[in-house]
């Protein structure tokens, strides 16, 4: 049998045990709440399911905001526990409007829960988040955020905006691995999911994190904890503080207006305007006779991708989350994209230089 060479990765230390509640805290500091923050292993989905799963109940009345395919998934789930489910769906590919979820709010008065995703990678727009929460404030409903693709490149105050339930996760700005997931939830949102038909004994149960993680002093997470994915997340953690929160927005912030300065620099038009774009990825118009693979394969480019849902083949996406959220990353992303354009790559990468403030 050959031999195999050591890795890092193997063989690892256990997590220690007071070492999930130090998680738990510092992601709720940046996600701005005091609210309880429970640690779910798995990718995103699957705690967006659990939340999903344990909220929903029958005749619960809910207000489903649909601006990508996640969207239609949680409103599915809540359907399957019984949740009576008014949908809102945006145009395709764009935010919703605020006077939509008005409208909707106003016809569905006994409606207890709103659920929206709050910036969306697959088309590259941001909701009007804070508008919404007021809205759902004013009339005590419970609102529950998707934030895996907004949190840490957008500000995200939890308790200052009034958000009850936040799920996120390390993917996307923090830079980290995929293998866990946060929920930060509030007791206002613990009471609506405390009901006869909560899952209990399940990988999508909220109350068994309650019962068996919180209530009994938030040691050893129960299970089996992934010792790698937790000190991936640590490290992580410790990588964006040593940035620092605002730091790190102000640098997906500026990734992107960089971005949308070299796309039109190339002659193309981004998806949807500044006011209604992610921070993260940032949307393009494809031009007339070019198709999203002919695209990609004369980009020949990581950094490119195409779109997710019913637009995607009219529209091609520059990643910008995370590590990527820097000049070099930005400029490759431009000269790739112009490759496959034939557009002005030259002036593509002075408009991003001119962003960043580097002369000609």
């Amino acid at each position: 049998m050959p031999f195999t060479a050591p890795s890092s990765l193997l063989d690892l230390p256990p997590f220690p045990a007071d070492g999930y509640a130090d998680i738990a805290d510092r992601m709720g500091a940046l996600l701005g709440t005091r609210n309880d923050v429970l640690l779910v292993q798995g990718e995103a989905i699957i705690a967006l399911e659990a939340v999903a799963s344990s909220l929903a109940q029958p005749g619960l009345g809910a207000i489903n905001i649909i601006t990508s395919p996640y969207g239609g998934l949680f409103g599915g789930w809540l359907r399957r526990g019984g949740a009576y489910v008014t949908d809102v769906v945006a145009e395709a590919g764009l935010p919703v409007t605020v006077e939509a979820v008005k409208s909707a709010l106003d016809a569905r008065p006994e409606a207890k829960l709103l659920a929206i995703v709050h910036a969306e990678s697959a088309s590259g727009i941001i909701n009007p988040l804070e508008e919404i929460v007021a809205l759902t404030k004013a009339r005590g409903v419970v609102t529950v955020v998707d934030a895996v693709a907004s949190f840490g490149g957008h500000a995200l105050d939890v308790d200052g905006l009034g958000v009850d339930l936040v799920v996120t996760g390390p993917q996307k700005s923090l830079a980290g691995s995929a293998g866990l997931s946060v929920i930060g939830i509030s007791p206002k949102a613990w009471a609506l999911g405390s009901h006869e038909a909560a899952p209990v004994n399940s990988v999508l149960s909220l109350l068994d994190h309650k019962r068996l993680w919180l209530e009994t002093g938030r040691g050893v997470l129960p299970g089996m904890p992934s010792a790698l994915e937790f000190w991936a997340l640590r490290a992580a953690l410790e990588r964006f503080e040593a940035e620092g929160l605002d730091a790190a927005i102000a640098r997906h912030h500026l990734a992107a207006e960089a971005t949308r300065a070299g796309v039109r620099a190339l002659g193309l038009t981004p998806w949807v305007d500044a006011a209604q774009a992610s921070d993260l990825v940032t949307t393009v118009r494809l031009p007339d006779g070019l198709t999203v693979g002919q695209v990609l394969q004369a980009a020949d480019a990581a950094g490119l991708s195409g779109g997710v849902g019913p637009v995607a083949e009219h529209l091609v996406r520059l990643n910008h989350t995370g590590q990527n959220a820097q000049r070099d990353v930005v400029r490759a992303n431009i000269a790739a994209l112009g490759r496959a354009v034939a557009g002005d790559i030259e002036a593509g990468l002075v408009a991003v230089d001119g962003v960043y403030g580097i002369a000609a």
